[in-house]
């Protein structure tokens, strides 16, 4: 209860709530922008947070990036242009329900889910993070080799009805993935000489050029019947949320389950849980209409909760054992020991007001989100209105300006150009381009932790089935490809014309 009042009284500090709103308005500016990633948003606010006392300074950089991670979800909605990776997972289905018509419902359904799953990985981190933490730590490089690879299993099932298809982009995707440095040797490959390449393409500019300037693309070759169409209005965010929120109580609970422990994970981070989140929710959609709104619904629940959530459960590891979860908690670790909180087993005893202040504000900064969400929701929306030839030109500079932001050098703007063609010539060809975003995201995980388990075995391949959780993690994994498998060969039964 000492505690318990102590944490009240650090939470009602005028200067500390002052800093909670100023930082998630700088976090949905920032994640609504496309290219700028919630990682950026906390890399920039570093110089800052110096200058600040321990918890306003945690504090700040907690929110604006579960901040920024929602508003990737609004120009993904309204212009299938993801803000950050973790909202890449459910563009297409977010964009879809915006062209029916219901972009209230695609927005709102993201808002809220984000932060119940947010809620409730605050609510884990509260009470479980010393187990959770304590799992994370058995893993080796061999159990993130087959939680990798069972992550990029995950493109059988959100690869679209062609198996074929969905393999080829994602092989797609992973050959782009090899190119740059090698990630053992430091070898250059693939570069052609060109020093651009040496650090590989970058996620960011491929992502912005395989969803944006593709959709771009797509637009102006649209005829000028379609062109001219009255664009559709966003509508309430919020009308019939708690009840869409209770029907869907079993998606949030499991893409907040499975974000959380996947962002306990450390490296995996909340583009990897939306993704896993995603397709886990697809594969349970076996039999049904993938396009009914009700389904569309469902898995934008899911990889919405999953995504906030992995950003409570990387918090686990950072601030227990001082692990980094994903790349903004390896920056929040680095500000935590500047400013005397160093995370650690210790930190409960020594720190105790501290550490569970910055909890608590995991609490605060998502019930802050759905006022301000909805805000920036109805200013974003006004996009609407503007007629696509003046649209246009704006969002391609965005573009442009994105990816530039990220690598500083024009280089990405010629990606950016080029990956487009690529994804406009894709989905020209109904070759779906979720496999190849998975595979860009995951390929050098696989790699670097395969190269690493093989070099420390001295290039025995048992090594990846000596250890009981790798062991369990194996067979989950060749499991899931045999059902697959299995299920495709079932289908083509079925479809099968009987003779007579």
């Amino acid at each position: 209860m000492v505690i318990l009042t102590d944490v009240l009284g650090v939470l009602l500090d005028v200067h500390l709530l002052l800093v909670i709103v100023a930082s998630a308005i700088y976090g949905l500016v920032l994640g609504a922008i496309p290219g700028l990633t919630a990682l950026m948003a906390t890399a920039l606010l570093v110089p800052v947070v110096m200058f600040m006392e321990p918890v306003p300074a945690i504090a700040a950089i907690i929110t604006s990036s579960a901040m920024a991670i929602f508003a990737g979800d609004i120009p993904g909605a309204l212009m299938r242009m993801p803000g950050t990776p973790a909202s890449a997972a459910y563009t297409d289905d977010a964009y879809s329900l915006t062209r029916e018509g219901k972009a209230g419902l695609s927005l709102g359904a993201g808002l809220f889910s984000s932060v119940l799953g947010g809620l409730l990985s605050a609510l884990v981190l509260t009470l479980a993070a010393p187990n959770l933490a304590e799992l994370a730590l058995q893993f080796s490089s061999v159990e993130y080799f087959w939680l990798a690879v069972l992550g990029l299993s995950c493109a059988t099932f959100v690869g679209g009805s062609s198996l074929l298809k969905g393999v080829a982009s994602l092989l797609f995707g992973l050959g782009l993935s090899t190119i740059g440095m090698d990630p053992v040797s430091g070898t250059p490959r693939f570069t052609f000489g060109v020093t651009n390449l040496l650090g590989g393409l970058g996620l960011i500019p491929l992502l912005i050029g395989v969803f944006a300037i593709s959709e771009l693309l797509r637009t102006v070759t649209l005829p000028p019947t379609d062109e001219r169409r009255a664009q559709p209005a966003v509508g309430s965010v919020s009308a019939g949320m708690g009840r869409l929120m209770w029907r869907h109580r079993r998606e949030v609970l499991r893409g907040s389950t499975l974000g959380t422990l996947v962002g306990a994970l450390p490296g995996a981070g909340a583009d990897i849980a939306a993704w896993i989140s995603y397709a886990v929710t697809r594969r349970s959609q076996k039999g049904k209409d993938p396009n009914a709104l009700d389904q569309k619904v469902e898995r934008l629940v899911s990889a919405g909760a999953a995504n906030n959530a992995a950003l409570g459960g990387a918090y686990i590891p950072a601030t227990v054992f001082g692990i980094p979860g994903d790349a903004i908690t390896a920056i929040v670790i680095s500000v935590m020991f500047l400013k005397g909180l160093n995370p650690g087993p210790t930190i409960f005893l020594n720190n105790p007001t501290a550490i569970y202040s910055i909890f608590a504000i995991f609490f605060v900064a998502n019930v802050l989100m759905i006022p301000l969400g909805i805000l920036c929701i109805r200013t974003f929306g006004l996009i609407l209105k503007v007629p696509r030839t003046y649209l246009t030109p704006i969002i391609l500079l965005f573009c442009i300006v994105g990816a530039f932001s990220v690598e500083n050098t024009l280089f990405a703007v010629g990606i950016i150009a080029i990956v487009g063609l690529l994804g406009y010539f894709m989905e020209a060809n109904d070759i779906p381009m979720a496999p190849a975003v998975l595979g860009l995201i995951l390929g050098p995980v696989i790699e670097q932790t395969f190269m690493t388990s093989m070099l420390k075995s001295g290039g025995e391949v048992s090594v990846f089935f000596d250890r009981p959780l790798a062991i369990a993690l194996a067979v989950v994994t060749l499991g899931s490809w045999a059902l697959a498998g299995a299920l495709k060969l079932v289908d083509a039964a079925k479809a099968r014309p009987v003779l007579t």
